[in-house]
């Protein structure tokens, strides 16, 4: 290893919603004044669980409660975080369900939101068989990207 060991973690929470269509939900972001495509959920806040916090995050992202969560990947490698110096990111993703019919606006399209804000956000299905793990921005995204191709197409 030649980097600087961190002394701080980020961890994030990930929900891998798979429709009827064997489609997986992707957002695109505009975060930190960067697009992002990345999957759904965010960051771990002290004193809440890994589910609960993907629970919050669904809440606030899409104003809809998800059931049926069975974890899917954690980290297995080192991934400097890219936008705090001296953290060490894990990632933990689920499979995740939407309780009832979705209530929010899904697009056909990447980034679809008129301006390029801090903040913005919206969804689309990609399907699975098709997933291009260039198509995410991040490291660990691409891998799950991979490893969803994978699991989904040897079922």
């Amino acid at each position: 290893m030649n980097h600087t060991l961190p002394s701080k973690f980020t961890i994030r929470v990930y929900g891998l919603f798979i429709n009827e269509k064997n489609e997986v939900l992707i957002t695109d972001e505009f975060q930190l004044g960067m697009k992002m495509t990345k999957f759904p959920g965010g960051g771990m806040n002290f004193g809440e669980g890994p589910v609960d916090c993907l629970r919050r995050e669904m809440m606030e992202e899409c104003n809809q409660p998800i059931s049926a969560t069975e974890h899917f990947y954690t980290t297995e490698f080192y991934q400097k975080a890219l936008f705090y110096n001296d953290h060490q990111l894990i990632s933990i993703y689920y499979m995740a369900q939407f309780d009832g019919p979705i209530q929010f606006k899904i697009s056909d399209r990447p980034f679809d939101f008129e301006e390029l804000k801090n903040g913005n956000q919206s969804f689309r299905w990609a399907a699975v068989k098709n997933l291009n793990p260039e198509e995410f921005t991040f490291p660990i995204d691409k891998h799950v990207a991979n490893l969803l191709k994978q699991t989904i197409t040897q079922e």
